[in-house]
């Protein structure tokens, strides 16, 4: 008796469904920058993070739009200036990412209130995994924004949020991140 050979089954598929979109890239650490002391262990703990979990970093700066723009011509050069400065600063930041996790970030720049575009970014970019935020060590409290996002804007996020305490030492931040 003769019996034909049937070929092998497959095993299952591990690759995902057409419709899925492959995942490129993990987490996306956001970090807000400011020129705040805490701005250091939060960028830290962002960069080691992403370090270690095949992630990347991503940073915010939001230029406050101030009363300046009542004067135009005064207005228009002063916010020239402003963005000058949040384009040198960001840069700078760049560099230092780059530096600390071997990747370049991402940069948003905006502006206007900084809670405001800093949820609005979150909510625009799907990509965003994780905000990132120091906390002022500070008698005066954590800060404005880590106050507004722990509190009662908590419920606007729709990412986790991590707040690293500022007196953090580089090597405190190393053995936790």
């Amino acid at each position: 008796m003769s019996a034909s050979a049937e070929p092998p089954a497959k095993p299952p598929s591990t690759e995902a469904a057409p419709a899925e979109a492959p995942r490129t890239q993990g987490r996306v650490f956001l970090v807000v920058v400011d020129e705040s002391p805490e701005l250091k262990v939060a960028l830290l703990y962002a960069c080691r993070r992403a370090q270690k979990t095949g992630g990347r970093v991503a940073l915010l700066h939001v230029a406050e739009t101030g009363d300046f723009q009542q004067f135009f011509g005064v207005g228009k050069v002063m916010a020239q200036e402003t963005r000058q400065a949040a384009e040198a600063l960001m840069q700078k930041m760049a560099a230092e990412v780059y530096r600390l996790s071997g990747a370049m970030p991402v940069l948003y720049l905006r502006e206007g209130d900084r809670r405001d575009e800093l949820i609005k970014l979150i909510n625009e970019e799907p990509s965003i995994s994780i905000l990132v935020l120091g906390a002022s060590t500070s008698s005066k409290g954590p800060g404005p924004l880590v106050s507004a996002l722990s509190g009662k804007f908590i419920g606007k996020l729709r990412v986790p949020l991590t707040i690293v305490p500022g007196n953090l030492s580089d090597q405190d931040i190393q053995s936790i991140a």
